[in-house]
């Protein structure tokens, strides 16, 4: 398809993509504050004077992450507060706590999760919403006190009784086989032949499980008939009757984020001069293979007795020294097995625009849509030294990664994205305990090749890999340090 065809449908998505979104926040007021160090947004219509609904995210998650759920229900007239726990988002403390003792961290959210619902009640219980690791949470704050309704996406809890919670509707992805059945076994507590669908009641207690269909564990927070499901669980609750139809907000977010991915071309055109680039010299399959195979192999026996530790951050200290290691192993690759490296240098007035160009549009322009409708993206001022020490590492390892692609087939450079995740799967092999955590944010990784690769691709096009890989580096960093939950196992909470 021809660069001006693409383009102009892509500024087409992106303008329908918006109107969705924006339609969605239509007539909700966006008020933050804290309670304690907690980050609260509250989303409310003007004379909102629905019941309250606190809402909890999931790990490694933010409160921007539950707007989905959230918009609705203010659209509805409910009074929504969205917090992030410790460890998460814009939350200043770390979590803390031993994450293997009922009384250790989870107390320390429970705590956390009633201080809110405490300062938002007004004498009508708060309606409690959350996902995956909140669920949990929910549950047991439930069970020590009065609350309204629940709503869990993607839940599990061992706290879950016959008796307890009294009001539940459980929602998991179709996707998600081991959460669907744990909903319904919620339910059984209650009526034994209960099937999923069904909403079951014996005296105070009434639950249903449901799925969302088509979606796993994340889709789930734009699930339409989830959030239609929601609302209709809590206007049950409240007797309330005001219906409000959900927007189609997941497809028109992804559609956002794809159309921004492909605009980066066009930007690139526009804002960076085209430098004169030496001829692609890829090798052969056997160097090729070998600049790959050494490092993915070596570099867990290097990186391993590196990791002091010290960052508040769950494996961060890590992933910093196997990134260097790796890119650092694999330029001395490219040097010594391919030749010449072909970085691409044309002065430094050309090569700091298209810098700058690269990083305003992955971190400015992508990371603004997204922290606006999907996650948080802008790091607080307690992250930004773990983003500094991951810049240390993922600049070298996009170096070569920028080198190694460049110019190269659709084959190479999924091998050359394989062989990263393998090195890191052989890390967590050699110490699962450790580094158990970087299994989980192993798809941040294959996101970001997939998103911010491909604008590293189109920049690099026209001013060499070396302005692609140090601002991926850069960008790559970024992200990984506002997704990343800060942890002080020894630490207190608040």
């Amino acid at each position: 398809m021809a660069r001006p065809v693409l383009t102009f449908l892509a500024i087409l998505i992106a303008g329908i993509a918006i109107y969705v979104l924006e339609t969605a926040r239509s007539g909700v007021a966006f008020t933050d504050r804290f309670v304690g160090q907690t980050p609260v947004t509250t989303l409310a219509q003007d004379g909102a004077d629905g019941p309250n609904v606190v809402i909890a995210h999931g790990f490694a998650g933010s409160r921007e992450m539950m707007q989905g759920y959230g918009l609705i229900l203010a659209q509805a007239g409910y009074r929504v507060h969205m917090f992030d726990f410790e460890g998460h988002g814009a939350h200043p403390l770390p979590m803390s706590g031993d994450v293997t003792q009922i009384e250790g961290t989870t107390r320390l959210l429970v705590d956390q999760t009633r201080a809110v619902i405490d300062d938002v009640a007004d004498g009508t219980p708060v309606a409690l919403l959350g996902h995956s690791m909140a669920t949990d949470v929910l549950i047991r704050v439930a069970v020590e006190t009065e609350t309204g309704p629940l709503v869990l996406l993607s839940a599990f809890s061992q706290a879950v009784t016959p008796e307890q919670p009294k009001d539940m509707l459980l929602i998991a992805g179709q996707w998600e086989p081991h959460l669907r059945d744990f909903g319904v076994d919620a339910v059984q507590m209650v009526r034994p032949d209960a099937q999923e669908g069904e909403i079951v009641q014996q005296g105070e207690v009434i639950r249903a499980a449901m799925v969302a269909p088509w979606t796993e564990h994340v889709a789930i927070l734009h699930s339409r008939a989830g959030r239609e499901a929601t609302l209709d669980w809590f206007n049950r609750a409240y007797d309330r009757d005001r219906i409000v139809s959900a927007p189609p907000t997941g497809w028109a977010f992804l559609a956002l984020m794809a159309a921004i991915t492909v605009l980066a071309g066009a930007v690139a055109g526009i804002l960076v001069p085209r430098v004169d680039l030496p001829p692609s010299h890829q090798p052969g399959t056997a160097r090729f293979a070998a600049t790959l195979a050494v490092p993915a192999l070596v570099t867990p026996f290097i990186a391993l007795p590196l990791d002091f530790g010290v960052l508040p951050v769950l494996v961060a200290d890590y992933l910093a020294i196997h990134l260097g290691v790796f890119g650092l192993l694999g330029l001395m690759l490219q040097r010594w097995l391919w030749g010449p490296l072909a970085l691409g240098w044309a002065g430094f007035g050309p090569f700091a625009i298209a810098l700058l160009a690269l990083l305003a549009w992955g971190i400015g322009v992508f990371g603004f849509a997204l922290d606006r409708y999907g996650a948080n993206f802008f790091p607080i001022a307690e992250r930004l030294p773990i983003i500094a020490a991951l810049v240390i590492g993922a600049i070298p390892f996009m170096v070569a990664d920028a080198q190694l692609v460049w110019k190269a087939s659709i084959w190479r450079r999924i091998a050359a994205r394989l062989a990263l995740l393998v090195s890191l799967g052989i890390a967590v092999a050699l110490d699962l305990e450790g580094l158990f955590f970087l299994l989980i944010i192993a798809p941040v990784i294959v996101l970001f090749f997939f998103i911010h690769g491909a604008m590293g691709r189109a920049f690099g096009k026209r001013a060499g890999p070396l302005v692609a890989g140090i601002a991926l580096g850069i960008i790559l960093a970024w992200a990984l340090g506002v997704s990343f939950p800060m942890f002080a196992p020894t630490g207190g909470g608040a």
